[in-house]
């Protein structure tokens, strides 16, 4: 059976004032009650927005809580701050404050989350809650994704999908040409055709998005298709989606064709990478800048790949254009 999930904007609620920390309460509320948690478990929910937004205040004044659903029934907030950054261990023990507080906030969102990661230095915070029903099954899976449009647009030029199924995943990026609903409408086409065939044959499967796409504006697309058992990944690209592989010491770039789905391109040559488990998997949009280095922030490569894309769009997002950054660890997920 094949777990599908779709392309969704981050929400993000500004915290810069201390009336603030009601509203991502009761909007963090919301959402798990839509996905079908109880009263007692959308309370949980309510409760750490509320700590990780009080935390914000605290250490670093302002920032931002994001907030999303991990597609596999859960509930997903990331506190994400330009503070000094703290002592996370220190910070862990009930009574520790940085802030002259009672310190109690950071212990019981690791208690009460399911999932619980941090990441923090000098240029900032980024803090990650997952929470799933008491009564669920699910198992996390370690994606992140952190996907915005330019200027809060309701409309996104950006999309990306991930399909998981027992021992293999296969995830796309799509980039609709400029921004908006036209640029949204190229996207969301790409999309929905890599939903019905995500494990076809790459080639078959960019010419079918190509297809699909025709008589939009086009775009530039990516996919990546997993397989545990062999430890291997096939990437396909056609135009300007980024992408990487991040290994222990190394970095490598994963090479696309000249192109426009939907439009024209000359050919969609698949590239086969052995050996590869473990590692990490980043494809972004050109809404966010190249330059970016993981080696300049030690230890993060092994935190959550949440707290990695966070921290990359915080800290490269060009600020022009429509942006989504999707990390994915390279293991076997059964979602």
């Amino acid at each position: 059976m094949v777990l599908n999930i779709p392309s969704a904007l981050t929400q993000v609620l500004l915290i810069e004032d201390v009336s603030q920390i009601g509203h991502a309460r009761r909007t963090a509320q919301k959402l798990a009650e839509h996905l079908g948690f109880d009263e007692t478990d959308a309370g949980r929910v309510a409760l750490v927005a509320t700590e990780l937004s009080s935390n914000i205040l605290k250490h670093a004044a302002h920032g931002q809580l994001h907030l999303r659903a991990t597609g596999n029934g859960g509930v997903e907030m990331i506190a994400v701050d330009r503070g000094q950054g703290f002592d996370l261990d220190s910070c862990l023990v009930d009574g520790f404050s940085t802030g002259g507080t009672q310190g109690i906030g950071m212990g019981a969102i690791s208690r009460v989350a399911q999932v619980f990661d941090v990441y923090a230095d000098p240029r900032g915070t980024a803090m990650l809650a997952r929470l799933y029903p008491r009564a669920s099954t699910a198992k996390d899976i370690r994606y992140g994704v952190s996907q915005h449009s330019l200027h809060d647009d309701p409309a996104c030029g950006d999309a990306w999908h991930l399909a998981i199924e027992p021992g293999r995943f296969s995830v796309m990026v799509g980039d609709g040409l400029g921004h908006g609903s036209e640029a949204e409408r190229a996207a969301r086409d790409g999309e929905k055709v890599f939903a019905r065939g995500a494990f076809d044959e790459a080639t078959l499967l960019m010419a079918d998005m190509h297809a699909g796409m025709s008589g939009t504006r086009g775009g530039a697309v990516a996919v990546a298709q997993y397989n545990a058992a062999t430890g291997s990944l096939r990437f396909t690209g056609v135009g300007n989606i980024g992408a990487s592989l991040i290994g222990p010491g190394k970095s490598r770039g994963l090479a696309s064709h000249p192109g426009i789905v939907g439009v024209q391109f000359r050919k969609a040559q698949p590239f086969d990478y052995a050996e590869v488990s473990g590692q990490l998997l980043i494809l972004f949009s050109d809404g966010l800048q190249s330059r970016w280095n993981l080696a300049d922030y030690p230890g993060l490569t092994h935190r959550h790949p949440a707290l990695i894309a966070a921290i990359l769009h915080r800290d490269f997002c060009r600020g022009r254009d429509d942006v989504t950054v999707f990390v994915i660890a390279l293991e076997a997920i059964d979602g």
